[in-house]
């Protein structure tokens, strides 16, 4: 499964989710995501139906009719817990509540800093694969929640 692509689109992350899909195909999957719009796409209900045995007819049209009039009404879809494949959104504004965020930043400050550099794809992915396989043999930890958070001013 590649970790890197050259581009983040809608079907990118679609064959992604169906490639994590295809290792156990009868389980129940549930994916925990940001509200970025590839996440909320046509692509995707597509592929959850499908997989799903959704009758695509009920589906209707992009901006215009049914599951795919909207973002809103294609996330009420992809968010159906009676479906094999559900997606949980994060509420917005609060990547910092998804623990693999604060792992983005550790990689981010070790390997992806701005005197980073990268001859190619390739090497950015072979160093990517090193950074992980150090990080899971001698970093790994469980992440300690310890924000106590502050009241919001309305």
């Amino acid at each position: 499964m590649p970790l890197i692509h050259p581009t983040r689109t809608e079907e990118d992350f679609a064959n992604h989710i169906a490639q994590v899909i295809s290792v156990n195909p009868g389980d129940k999957h549930i994916f925990v995501t940001d509200n970025l719009n590839t996440h909320m796409s046509e692509s995707l209900v597509r592929l959850v139906a499908k997989n799903c045995h959704i009758d695509e007819s009920i589906l209707g049209i992009k901006g215009k009719r049914g599951i795919l009039k909207s973002m809103k009404s294609r996330a009420k879809f992809l968010m159906d817990d009676t479906h094999q494949i559900v997606f949980v959104y994060t509420p917005k504004h609060c990547s910092w509540l998804n623990q693999i965020e604060c792992w983005f930043s550790i990689l981010t400050r070790r390997l992806l800093n701005k005197r980073a550099s990268f001859k190619s794809i390739e090497e950015l992915e072979m160093k990517l694969k090193i950074f992980i396989d150090f990080y899971n043999q001698f970093l790994k930890k469980p992440f300690q929640w310890n924000y106590k958070g502050k009241l919001l001013k309305v």
